[in-house]
């Protein structure tokens, strides 16, 4: 028999504030980025997963989009350390999430996405969960799609 647990992604306000403030910084000082080095854009925001088990298989996504926009998921490797490195290209994870309501979608459509790619993407957040306790995303929010507007989680099954 299979224990369900559905984990939320919540935002980490305080990382995607330390990642404006690069931003910020190198365009007051008329710097450029490192090489390799991957901003935060201004349509982007950092969320977090915590993972309380370790040995997840991975179910489904449950995302809530209240009004027409287009939301990316995009997970970061276990290799960036927020506290100590600045995030790199190289560090980004595909496939990505894609998921988007349509204008003239109904309230009650489910969300539509690229579903090979996100079954892809949830199995490897569970791999990834084997050696993770907490692991780092960027939303892209675009086409009238925002924080406000957006509830996201992934469900897994456990092994009892």
């Amino acid at each position: 028999m299979s224990t369900v647990l559905e984990l939320p992604f919540r935002p980490d306000t305080q990382l995607t504030e330390v990642m404006r403030l690069r931003v910020q910084s190198l365009q007051q000082r008329g710097q450029k980025r490192q090489d390799g080095e991957r901003l935060l854009r201004p349509n982007e925001a950092v969320y977090r997963l915590d993972f309380s088990k370790q040995s997840l298989h991975f179910s489904h996504w449950t995302v809530r989009l209240t009004q027409p926009g287009h939301l990316t998921v995009t997970a970061t490797s276990q290799l960036w350390t927020p506290d100590l490195t600045n995030l790199m290209t190289r560090q980004l994870l595909e496939p990505v999430g894609v998921f988007w309501r349509s204008p003239e979608d109904a309230s009650n459509v489910p969300v539509k996405c690229y579903d090979a790619d996100a079954h892809e993407f949830g199995e490897r957040i569970a791999e990834l969960a084997k050696v993770r306790k907490v692991m780092y995303f960027l939303f892209a929010f675009a086409e009238g799609c925002n924080p406000e507007t957006v509830d996201c989680s992934i469900t897994f099954t456990l092994d009892s």
